[in-house]
């Protein structure tokens, strides 16, 4: 059985991030919600993503910020 891709979402509009969440399951892949950019971050940095999509308008920290601080630490991480 193929593992699924698992991909950080970070979403802090409630409703579309569960929308999009379960969508992504649906299509077999494992996504993990966060609320707001630093809590994306935090979750990158102790978590294994095959990629990220973020939000641009978040609280706490930004989906650019967020961008910026992940590519520091994987500049091959594909980012939407």
């Amino acid at each position: 059985m193929e593992e699924k891709k698992k991909i950080l979402l970070c979403e802090d509009e409630e409703n579309l991030g569960m929308l999009l969440s379960e969508y992504l399951e649906a299509k077999n892949y494992e996504p993990h919600l966060c609320k707001d950019g630093e809590e994306g971050y935090r979750d990158f940095l102790k978590n294994k993503y095959d990629i990220c999509i973020l939000d641009v308008m978040m609280p706490k920290k930004d989906g650019f910020a967020l961008c910026r601080d992940i590519k520091s630490v994987n500049p091959e991480m594909p980012v939407i």
